[in-house]
């Protein structure tokens, strides 16, 4: 009797396609896996710039303004009476002590010199420091360069304005701060043949306390809209931070608008 017929074996097909199903799992889980590993680490650097970003200007900034106040306090405090210093009878110092009496103090001398009395005692002590050799140079400059500074008004007020000059080379150009219009032997001695002079001050990229002074032809300058404070962004970042021109026109339209619609509501109150 022959044997009979060997049922169906499912074995080693279902073997074979069951390790090509486990075979593309695999390769597919390992996949994933990868893919979700680079998203997380992809979403832990964004989370950690973007903190950085947010958190790195105001510690900065917060830096910077804790050493200037402990910087006056220590000027100021060891010259109070200990009688009327509040670090004698606190557990701890007072921070910002010296800054506050620091500006009180100079408000107070500038109203003083507002009067007659005040006057004469700057003008004495003027006068004293102009016939002390040397230190009278030391004053003078140091007192021209605070009064164009702070000077809001008259020649000496052109400094807020922002402008481009060709430097170092033809068709390269670099952000001024103009200072003001040329004036003295300078003026006089008319370089190129022109006395229409102003003086420029062009920083030296990241490091703005240095830089070129130069006397520019109006002609050859360029003046900008944008303020000090945004063209300084620009030098100090390297470039990298620019003005968002389109926002400043719409500051700027704005506030138009608001300057109009004042205006007509003043103008109808007469009328009604």
């Amino acid at each position: 009797m022959a044997p009979a017929p060997p049922a169906h074996d499912p074995g080693p097909r279902s073997s074979s396609g069951a390790d090509a199903q486990l075979t593309a799992g695999l390769k597919r889980l390992v996949s994933d896996d990868g893919r979700t590993g680079w998203r997380l680490g992809s979403r832990i650097r964004n989370a950690f710039l973007t903190g950085l970003v947010i958190v790195g200007p105001v510690t900065i900034t917060l830096w910077m303004m804790w050493g200037v106040i402990h910087w006056i306090d220590a000027w100021i405090k060891p010259l109070l009476p200990t009688t009327f210093n509040p670090d004698t009878y606190l557990p701890f110092p007072l921070p910002g002590l010296g800054l506050v009496i620091a500006i009180v103090g100079l408000t107070l001398i500038g109203a003083l010199a507002a009067n007659l009395l005040g006057r004469t005692l700057v003008s004495s002590g003027e006068l004293m420091l102009s016939r002390t050799p040397i230190v009278r140079n030391v004053y003078g400059a140091l007192k021209q360069i605070f009064e164009s500074v702070i000077s809001t008004t008259g020649p000496n007020a052109s400094f807020q304005k922002v402008g481009m000059i060709e430097f170092p080379s033809k068709e390269i150009w670099s952000l001024v701060f103009v200072t003001g219009e040329t004036t003295g032997e300078i003026k006089d001695v008319k370089p190129g043949g022109t006395d229409d002079l102003l003086t420029v001050f062009m920083p030296t990229g990241i490091v703005p306390p240095t830089g070129f002074i130069c006397f520019v032809p109006r002609s050859n300058v360029v003046f900008l809209t944008m303020t000090v404070e945004e063209a300084a962004k620009i030098i100090l970042s390297g470039g990298i931070v620019m003005p968002d021109m389109e926002e400043k026109m719409k500051r700027q339209a704005a506030a138009a608008q608001k300057k109009a619609s004042r205006f007509r509501v003043g103008g109808d109150k007469p009328a009604a």
